[in-house]
């Protein structure tokens, strides 16, 4: 089968699966989800609130929802989260005089958005590091190049949805400030490192002077993301959200599944990173009983509910093996996998494992026996 074809067995395959640790948003039927959508309303006090037109509505009671979760003065809705980065980054440019970003190589807009900051913003970007994390405080005081926004990932996806510590995020924020720098954060999974930091997403949220978050990677929503700040850069963000094209007739099911995501599945975030943690450790200790010759979990322990695990064989063998292990056993414990890329070495590949709601019922001897089981398959 080619690419498309074999991308639809998988979800096919891992979609009907009875065990697996995290839903995927693209698993499932049309029904399910309006199905979902309409319970939920249904258990509202106001059948899940106005319509919308142009983003008013129901839109506009997600957006308060977000800046009140992120103690924010207000927030905007945007169907993508590539184009609320670039608004954030545009109207910050033009505020500080100045068309330089500085981000981590791995950063969303440098892996994921074509070169859109530039080809689109017309903004240029600058590294602080090339180190699997985010940038210390010393390397963003002692950059040679002015800079005047400082974007900062959390968690950092690529580099293994990894997280500084708090001390050492207040110590980054507080060096950009020293250079007169404004900070932005990219959050589209901000909303699981509250317990990493050990820090409610408030205090987070405010070491920033703006926000983007997402509302499909973490919630559960069908789509679309929100960024928050001060009042007057948001109303700025507005305009640039139409002139961007993302002023839209009618969102209401995107903005209803991010309410949705925000009443269900926020709070239970913090359950989801604690279990993964220990399935972290048991991934670890079935490959070591297994006699694995080389292998990663990374990071040990996970800093939020999702992380890498790297073994030495090719992505095609190990995607097999994965889509296999689901056909025998009705079990789903990787997805796809993919290699390190131009730079990293051949022969090994990368899965990100996610825990959610359904991985909180895996058990120590759930995950040992499904390890055993997929590794059969590459004997």
């Amino acid at each position: 089968m080619d690419e498309a074809e074999a991308r639809r067995h998988q979800a096919e395959v891992w979609g009907s699966a009875r065990r697996k640790l995290a839903h995927s948003p693209v698993e499932g039927t049309v029904g399910d989800r309006l199905r979902q959508l309409a319970a939920w309303a249904g258990d509202t006090e106001d059948d899940g609130g106005p319509l919308d037109a142009y983003g008013d509505g129901l839109v506009e009671e997600l957006e308060r929802r977000v800046a009140g979760e992120l103690g924010l003065p207000a927030a905007v809705f945007f169907p993508t989260g590539t184009m609320a980065q670039q608004v954030a980054l545009r109207c910050w440019a033009g505020r500080t005089g100045s068309p330089v970003v500085a981000l981590h190589p791995l950063a969303h807009p440098e892996v994921h958005e074509g070169g859109a900051l530039g080809s689109v913003s017309g903004l240029r970007t600058v590294h602080l590091t090339d180190e699997p994390r985010l940038p210390t405080a010393e390397e963003v005081r002692g950059h040679t190049e002015p800079f005047g926004t400082l974007m900062l990932e959390l968690p950092l996806r690529d580099a293994g949805f990894v997280l500084p510590s708090w001390d050492e995020l207040v110590d980054v924020v507080a060096a950009a400030r020293e250079r007169d720098a404004v900070v932005h954060v990219d959050g589209a999974r901000l909303w699981e490192c509250a317990p990493h930091f050990e820090r409610g997403l408030e205090e987070i949220a405010g070491l920033a002077d703006s926000v983007y978050v997402s509302f499909y990677k973490s919630l559960g929503g069908l789509s679309g993301a929100a960024l928050a700040g001060p009042e007057d850069v948001m109303e700025e963000a507005r305009v640039w959200r139409h002139r961007y094209g993302g002023q839209v007739f009618q969102q209401y099911p995107a903005a209803a599944s991010a309410l949705r995501g925000l009443d269900r599945e926020l709070p239970r975030l913090p359950s989801y990173v604690a279990h993964a943690r220990v399935v972290a450790g048991w991934l670890r200790a079935a490959f070591e009983e297994a006699g694995v010759p080389w292998f990663r979990v990374h990071p040990e322990p996970p800093h939020t509910h999702q992380f890498q695990v790297w073994l030495p064989y090719t992505p095609d063998v190990l995607t097999a093996a994965s889509v296999a292990l689901t056909e025998s056993t009705d079990t789903v414990l990787f997805r796809r996998w993919r290699s390190p890329g131009a730079g990293g070495p051949p022969g090994i590949a990368m899965a990100e494992v996610t825990v959610g709601e359904p991985g909180l019922a895996w058990t120590e001897t759930d995950v040992r026996d499904a390890v055993r089981n997929f590794l059969a398959l590459l004997a």
